[in-house]
């Protein structure tokens, strides 16, 4: 057992940033909880989880790793990392070694989200350029936020932070979840993944589970002291 009280890695998913974990980072760092909130590149599964697991090795000290949506997939392969002790999964997805997001969302009906992404290029040094998407603006309160105010939403909807479509066929090169304990919080109301992909993940991985009914995939936004709660018991088990 780790002597000292993990450090929190918060990593956002597509279509947000990190300001999205504000009012998580807020409760956490109210109960004394050193948290860092990277940005995610959302450039690709194994880049993306590089460059995670680059920021956890380099934190002295145990670190927790917390993934929102397509964050999840990254922490999974990030977390084999030597200082990581824990993983939290917030409405996320839990791949297991070899399996792409694309696999693991083909076993269950699609969510609103698929029919609602809106696809742009981007240039690639060297290369042709490359496909990335975000959610079409009038359909991201419903399909992202559907329990965050409004006018909160009309904002998140045009500062969209796009996924590099390739992302979604790369397969995950390990699952640290078979390894160090997991928790994970299943949105109830989530119209991005659907939530028998989170509940799937979550029980494959042996994850202590919580549900937040009625909750959006934006859980963190609506419902910060929910996911606080989920990371704090993270937290006090591995310290």
């Amino acid at each position: 057992m780790t002597t000292s009280t993990p450090t929190v890695v918060l990593v956002h998913g597509a279509f947000a940033d990190a300001a999205s974990w504000s009012g998580v980072i807020t409760e956490l760092q109210g109960h004394g909880v050193a948290v860092v909130a990277p940005p995610n590149p959302l450039r690709g599964l194994a880049a993306d989880a590089a460059y995670v697991a680059s920021v956890a090795s380099q934190i002295d000290g145990p670190v927790i790793l917390v993934g929102h949506s397509y964050g999840g997939a990254l922490i999974t392969v990030a977390g084999t990392t030597e200082n990581v002790v824990g993983l939290v999964y917030v409405a996320a997805y839990v791949l297991e070694e070899g399996e792409s997001l694309g696999e693991l969302q083909g076993r269950f009906p699609d969510s609103p989200l698929v029919s609602n992404l809106r696809q742009a290029t981007y240039p690639v040094e060297g290369g042709e350029p490359a496909v990335e998407v975000t959610i079409a603006p009038e359909a991201f309160p419903d399909v992202f936020a559907a329990d965050v105010p409004a006018d909160v939403t009309k904002v998140l909807a045009v500062a969209q932070r796009p996924l590099a479509a390739a992302a979604f066929g790369e397969k995950a090169t390990a699952a640290a979840w078979r390894t160090k304990p997991s928790w994970a919080l299943v949105a109830g109301a989530d119209h991005a993944i659907n939530p028998d992909v989170e509940r799937f993940g979550a029980e494959r991985a042996s994850a202590t589970v919580v549900e937040v009914d009625g909750a959006s995939h934006a859980v963190a936004l609506s419902q910060p002291k929910q996911v606080a709660d989920l990371i704090l018991a993270a937290v006090r088990a591995t310290s």
